[in-house]
C-alpha cells in the first residue's frame, strides 16, 4: 500500500501533510541522503583544492559537473542509494558507492578512492544534519515565525487604545490596554529570536575519533585542523566544533532546540490567554459558511485553532526536550543513540509549523467585542482604588490604603457613584477631589 494521508501513522505525514510539506526538503530520508551527497562532493573538491598530490590531475572544470550530482539529485537517485544500502547495510557507505558510480560516468574513476577519504560516517552525518537544520530554519521556520510576529504587531497597533480590565490571580486588577497585552507576546518572541540567532550551527569533522588520525598518517605535513575548519566554515557555512570525539557534542544543537521550545512556550501562553478572552466574550469569531462548531450544539463557535496550536506545540516541546537532553550525552567516544534520535528532528519542526499556522489562523478570525470590554470596566470601579490611595499618599493623607481597603473589601457593589461619594468625604482640597473624580476604569491604564 502506498503512503497517503489516510494510511499514514503520523499525523504530520497524514492529516497535516499539506501544512508541513516544505519540510520534506530538509528532514525526509531523501533529503538526508542528498545532504550527505553534498558533503561528500564538496569534501572531494576541497581535497582537490589543497591539492593532494594524487588529485592534481583532476580538472577543475569537472567541479561543476560534480556539484550537479547533488544539485540535480532526484528521488530515483535516492532510491538507487537505498538499493545499494540493502547490500552494504550501511547508509553512508551506500552514498560513497553511489558517488563512485557517478565518478565512472564522469571519467574520474582513477580518483574514486579519495571519496570519503580518511572520514568516518559521522563526519558526513554531523555536517549533513546541521546543514539541513540550518536550511530548514531559514527557509521554513523563520518565514512562519515572522508571519506570527507580524500579525501580533499588527493587532498590538490596531488595539493599542482599547482599555481592558486586567486580571491578576483571576481577579479584577488595575486596567491595561489590549494592544499592550498583545505587544508583550511580540516582544517576548523577538527577544528569544535574537537569542536564537546567536546559536551557531555546529558540525563535527575530524575522523574516527576527532583527531584526523587517518589524514595525518597519510599526509603528515598538511595542517588538517585548519583544513577541517576552513571546509566546514567556508565551504558549508557551519561552525566547526573542535576538539570532539567521533561525533558532534551537540551542545549548540541542544541550545537551538531549547530556544525553539521557549518560543513555542510563549505561543502556548498566548494561545491560552486568547482562548480565555474568547471564553470571557471579549472576542467573537468569524463564522465560515458550512463549518460546524459542535456536533451536538449548533450555536457553538469553538476556539479550536488555539487549542490545536497548544496541542501541537506541546508535542513539539516534548520532543525538543528529549532531543536537547539526550543528544549531548554519548558513552565514551560515541554510541549510536544519537543516530536514531536525530532521525526524528523533523517531527518537532512539523508540529511547530502546524502550531504556528493554527495560531495565525485563530488570530485572523478574532472579532473585537468592544462592548464587553467596556462593560467589564464599568462593573469594576473598585480597581481605581489604587489610583485614589496613591494620590492620597502623595498628598500626605493619613492611612490612605486602609481607608480605601475599608471601602472596597466588602461584598457590596462598588460603582462610580459610591466612589464619588467616598471622595466627597475626604478631607482634601476641591482641586484634589476633582483630580480624583476624573479617574475611571477606562482611563486608568498607565503608560
Amino acid at each position: 500500500m502506498s503512503l497517503n494521508q489516510l494510511n499514514a501513522i503520523s499525523p504530520i505525514d497524514g492529516r497535516y501533510r499539506n501544512k508541513i510539506e516544505k519540510l520534506q526538503d530538509f528532514f525526509s530520508e531523501e533529503a538526508l541522503i542528498k545532504y550527505r551527497v553534498l558533503v561528500e562532493i564538496e569534501y572531494f573538491i576541497a581535497l582537490c583544492e589543497v591539492p593532494l598530490p594524487q588529485l592534481k590531475g583532476v580538472d577543475s572544470s569537472k567541479f561543476e559537473a560534480l556539484r550537479d550530482i547533488y544539485k540535480s539529485f532526484t528521488t530515483e537517485n535516492a532510491q538507487a542509494i537505498k538499493d545499494i544500502e540493502k547490500v552494504t547495510n550501511h547508509d553512508v557507505k551506500a552514498v560513497e558507492y553511489f558517488i563512485k558510480e557517478q565518478f565512472d560516468a564522469l571519467g574520474l574513476s582513477e580518483f574514486k578512492e579519495f571519496i570519503h577519504f580518511g572520514l568516518t560516517s559521522q563526519d558526513i552525518n554531523n555536517t549533513a544534519i546541521p546543514l539541513s537544520i540550518k536550511d530548514a530554519m531559514n527557509e521554513a521556520y523563520v518565514p512562519e515565525y515572522l508571519n506570527v510576529l507580524k500579525e501580533l504587531k499588527r493587532l498590538a497597533e490596531e488595539w493599542k487604545d482599547i482599555p481592558m480590565l486586567a486580571r491578576t490571580h483571576g481577579q479584577p486588577a488595575s486596567p491595561t490596554r489590549l494592544g499592550k497585552e498583545i505587544e508583550v507576546f511580540a516582544v517576548r518572541l523577538e527577544e528569544q529570536f535574537n537569542l536564537l540567532n546567536d546559536i551557531p550551527s555546529a558540525a563535527k569533522f575530524g575522523g574516527a575519533t576527532g583527531n584526523f588520525n587517518a589524514h595525518k598518517v597519510a599526509y603528515p605535513t598538511i595542517d588538517w585542523k585548519t583544513f577541517g575548519g576552513t571546509f566546514v566554515q567556508e565551504k558549508l557555512g557551519l561552525y566547526h566544533s573542535f576538539p570532539t570525539t567521533q561525533i558532534e557534542h551537540y551542545d549548540h544543537m541542544a541550545a537551538l532546540f531549547d530556544c525553539l521550545k521557549r518560543i513555542n512556550t510563549i505561543i502556548i501562553d498566548l494561545d491560552r490567554d486568547i482562548w480565555t478572552y474568547v471564553s470571557m466574550d471579549y472576542f467573537k469569531q468569524k463564522i465560515k459558511a458550512g463549518e460546524v462548531g459542535s456536533s451536538a450544539m449548533p450555536h457553538k463557535v469553538n476556539p479550536i485553532d488555539f487549542e490545536n496550536s497548544e496541542g501541537n506545540l506541546g508535542i513539539a516541546n516534548a520532543i525538543f526536550e528529549h532531543l536537547s537532553a539526550k543528544l549531548p550525552i554519548s558513552r565514551l567516544q560515541r554510541d549510536l543513540t544519537d543516530s536514531t534520535v536525530l532521525r526524528n528532528v523533523g517531527v518537532p519542526f512539523g508540529h511547530t509549523l502546524i502550531g504556528f499556522g493554527s495560531t495565525l489562523k485563530g488570530l485572523g478570525k478574532l472579532l473585537l467585542n468592544q462592548a464587553k470590554f467596556e462593560a467589564d470596566l464599568e462593573n469594576n470601579w473598585a480597581v481605581v482604588a489604587e489610583a485614589i490611595q496613591t494620590i492620597l499618599r502623595r498628598e500626605g493623607y493619613p492611612n490612605p490604603y486602609e481607608a480605601l481597603k475599608g471601602l472596597t473589601r466588602t461584598n457590596e457593589a462598588i460603582n462610580k457613584t459610591s466612589i464619588s461619594n467616598f471622595i466627597d468625604t475626604l478631607e482634601v482640597s476641591d482641586a484634589i477631589k476633582t483630580e480624583l473624580k476624573a479617574i475611571s476604569p477606562s482611563n486608568y491604564t498607565g503608560i
